[in-house]
């Protein structure tokens, strides 16, 4: 694995930042990179290169790939984690932030995407790991925007599944439930300060509490990040990669549920959940 080329996206922090730790530590080379350079710095006592990468820059994305290339001919593995999620009513949050959403979640990684692909026509190898979510499976209320983005990327990546095939490249999805990272808190806040307040206020509170539960070890539905990037590597390294990875606490059972239970039935389960969680 040692001349295998590896790029994360989103490595500041998460599972991004476990993700570059796990693949340099299965032999591949690693770069990582994200729009707060500083955090990576201790990555690079691992011997991984840290660069500055905002995926809503197109002079970023390709600065960062042709980088990579010009030091190594091709990226072998692009691991698309960079992302965030927004949270409120649609009523509420504003269009242009739902944009900036989709900007990064989906167009982000779509132009990593296309960045990378020639060079791994070229070399008739690479493969492609779309970190989404359970969330392009499932969905929650106040989370039209976010679940939107990892819906379309759980569609865009079948299609590429398929579209890139013959030219031998894999294309993977990694499924996290919620992990012990600073998304949940993050995204939480957001939602409070949307909807906190307005009509959706009681639905706000009991979603935010349920985000974050995700943050600290030991709560209900949070998975730490390394346990993630494990999955990751196993994406990376197989011969014959999965389709999907699902992964963390809950993943499985949340997904069946989800495939077992009518609409209805699903939206009960799971809501009740959330107000149990809520307290």
């Amino acid at each position: 694995m040692a001349s295998r080329i590896a790029l994360v996206t989103g490595a500041s922090t998460g599972i991004g930042f476990e993700a570059a730790i796990a693949l340099r530590a299965a032999g591949l080379t690693v770069y990582a990179g994200a729009r707060r350079v500083e955090k990576m710095e201790p990555l690079k006592r691992l011997g991984i290169t840290v660069m500055a990468l905002d995926v809503t820059s197109e002079e970023s994305m390709a600065s960062a790939v042709a980088l990579v290339e010009a030091a190594h001919g091709r990226v072998d593995v692009l691991v698309n984690n960079a992302g965030y999620g927004s949270y409120g009513s649609l009523e509420e949050v504003p269009l242009d932030e739902g944009r900036r959403q989709f900007e990064v979640n989906v167009m982000g990684l779509a132009r990593m995407m296309q960045l990378v692909i020639p060079g791994m026509r070229t070399a008739h190898s690479g493969r492609i790991i779309n970190i989404t979510s359970i969330g392009g499976k499932i969905h929650e209320p106040l989370g039209a925007w976010y679940h939107g983005t990892k819906f379309a990327v759980e569609g865009m990546s079948d299609s590429l599944r398929l579209e890139l095939q013959p030219h031998g490249i894999d294309v993977v999805v990694i499924e996290p439930s919620g992990t012990n990272t600073e998304w949940g808190t993050i995204a939480g806040e957001g939602l409070l300060a949307a909807s906190g307040d307005g009509p959706y206020q009681q639905q706000a509170h009991i979603v935010a509490a349920a985000l974050a539960s995700t943050s600290g070890e030991g709560h209900v539905l949070s998975t730490p990040a390394r346990v993630v990037a494990r999955a990751i590597v196993r994406a990376a390294t197989a011969k014959r990669p999965r389709t999907r990875y699902p992964v963390g606490r809950g993943a499985w059972s949340v997904l069946a549920m989800r495939r077992i239970l009518p609409d209805r039935a699903f939206d009960a389960v799971f809501w009740n959940f959330y107000r149990r969680l809520a307290g």
